[in-house]
């Protein structure tokens, strides 16, 4: 169906924009209504943006309610140390998720829903990409994974009362060029710290393939729940060696201090960063091209490649003026 308004919260963010761009391009959208503490990141050609707080509970309420979307994409959750610290990113989340929620069990005209959690909800260690979702024990122990615990219940609560479709997209840790990404960050480093007891793998999503999954996801009127996570996996030391950095092996007290000197060198590590490096991470990623016809198109060792191909800020002194 043609001309359906889509309300994007988190639109100022990079994944947000990013969705938002996607959703001017498709033959289905028609307004699109995006809010976020902050502008957008990129142009956008017809989307209308509202800056808003995250404590604005009411005037969030007010602005879902007035749009009254058909679908609504649930981009505006905060992870730790990309953009606010753990307790800000904890709490803003929450606080834009019970105002979006309680606005969306009125909505009348709200058909879909996609709503952005992440693999973080399954906890430590490593899922073989051959177990379903269904058979997956979700046991998150990071503040992340519990964040995300948080929201999936409000959209199972909205399920369920209205009866809609909601996606729950379980995203990788997502890097892109322009990302604010704790892991990122820790990437790009020139020493790298990795668990020195261990070598564990994990698997990422490049931003662009995670901004496409919430396309394909309200574009489809999904229902269910979706690892999005690109193919292959990797390994700290590995990926230390694609980005010629100095890899240092840590464990016990070594651990800790590594932690605070990665916050020192300005890439703060929350928790569930910690617990990716020490356990890895992995999950099926089969229900994404099953309910919605999807893959990454980039693996986990491209991403992390196309990382370290992004410039960084360089600095260049000013020239003096030429009498």
């Amino acid at each position: 169906m043609k001309g359906r308004r889509v309300l994007v919260t988190g639109m100022g963010g990079e994944l947000g924009s990013l969705v938002a761009s996607m959703a001017e391009r498709t033959e289905w959208a028609g307004d699109i209504l995006g809010f976020d503490v902050d502008p957008p990141r990129r142009h956008l050609s017809r989307s209308r943006f509202v800056r808003v707080e995250a404590t604005e509970h009411n005037r969030i309420a007010e602005l879902v309610s007035e749009f009254n979307p058909h679908v609504l994409l649930h981009v505006g959750v905060w992870e730790p140390h990309a953009r606010l610290a753990t307790a800000q990113a904890e709490l803003c989340t929450q606080l834009v998720a019970k105002a979006v929620f309680d606005a969306a069990h009125q909505s009348e005209s709200l058909e879909t829903v996609v709503v952005r959690s992440g693999i973080e909800i399954y906890g430590a260690g490593s899922y073989s990409p051959e177990i379903a979702i269904e058979t997956t024990p979700i046991a998150p122990n990071t503040t992340y994974g519990n964040m995300c615990m948080n929201i999936e219940e409000q959209a199972t609560e909205l399920r369920t009362a209205r009866g809609i479709n909601v996606c729950t997209l379980r995203l990788a840790p997502v890097l892109g060029a322009h990302v604010p990404s704790p892991l990122g960050r820790l990437l790009r480093l020139p020493a790298i710290p990795y668990y020195g007891l261990g070598n564990p793998i994990f698997s990422v999503v490049e931003d662009h393939d995670a901004a496409e999954a919430f396309i394909l996801a309200a574009q489809r009127d999904a229902d269910g729940v979706v690892n999005i996570v690109a193919n292959g996996a990797i390994s700290m030391l590995r990926a230390t060696a694609i980005g010629r950095r100095l890899p240092l092996p840590s464990f016990g007290p070594g651990w800790w201090l590594a932690q605070n000197a990665s916050s020192f060198a300005g890439a703060p590590m929350p928790d569930h960063v910690a617990d990716l490096i020490q356990h890895g991470r992995l999950a099926a990623s089969n229900e994404a091209a099953h309910l919605l016809r999807f893959a990454p198109r980039h693996s986990t060792n491209e991403v992390v490649h196309r990382l370290y191909d992004w410039p960084s800020v360089e600095r260049i002194p000013a020239r003096q003026q030429v009498a």
